[in-house]
């Protein structure tokens, strides 16, 4: 599949030659959901919790004799019965991730990225560099790009000023090619490689 390049500037700059094995596939929305949920799943905090019988101070004395009071036979003031006391089967601390291979993480990786290039949402740039960190200059290459809902990805590194200049504007998000992953990838509509992030992901699967 070949694409052109692009300045940030909206001017060409050759081609690029993507992969089928990584650009090309059918996509799979099944396999995309699972590695969405597996991702949300893993992010979730987990540090929920209510006070049980066991956490609440309280006396533990029989509120009142076994027999002949008229009334229900009640023993701890702590039971999730009466005001005060613990609550019966509330949340706890813990993980909620769940499991996924890797194998199947990296192949809806690549489903991610398919899908971007079959719905016209893939740009390739030459790099993303900008002389001055300023929000409003690189606002105005983003107009020219026609860029409002973007995933951007750069190489190894982001350059210091272009993401510096990216962080104030909404919906655009700046990561260097180790953080590339399938849910900012389909939460964005624009997904933005430049060609060092090419290279990589193709020597990533290669």
């Amino acid at each position: 599949m070949e694409l052109k390049v692009t300045t940030l500037e909206g001017k060409a700059a050759g081609s690029v030659q993507l992969s089928d094995a990584i650009f090309g596939l059918e996509p799979r929305a099944d396999i995309l959901q699972r590695c969405v949920q597996w991702q949300l799943n893993k992010r979730q905090a987990g540090t929920h919790k209510t006070q049980g019988r066991a956490d609440v101070w309280r006396t533990g004395k029989k509120m009142y004799k076994q027999k002949g009071t008229g009334g229900a036979r009640h023993g701890s003031a702590r039971v999730p019965q009466f005001r005060g006391g613990g609550r019966a089967f509330g949340p706890v601390v813990r993980s909620h991730a769940t499991d996924l291979p890797k194998k199947v993480r990296s192949l809806a990786l690549k489903h991610a990225l398919s899908a971007k290039a079959k719905d016209g949402g893939l740009i390739v740039i030459d790099n993303a560099q900008i002389k001055d960190a300023k929000t409003k200059s690189l606002v105005g290459h983003f107009s020219i790009l026609g860029l409002t809902n973007a995933l951007i990805i750069d190489g190894a590194e982001v350059h210091a000023g272009f993401a510096t200049a990216a962080r104030n504007i909404p919906n655009i998000d700046v990561l260097p090619i180790q953080g590339i992953n399938v849910y900012d990838i389909l939460r964005r509509h624009k997904l933005v490689l430049t060609k060092s992030a090419v290279d990589a992901l193709e020597a990533r699967f290669k």
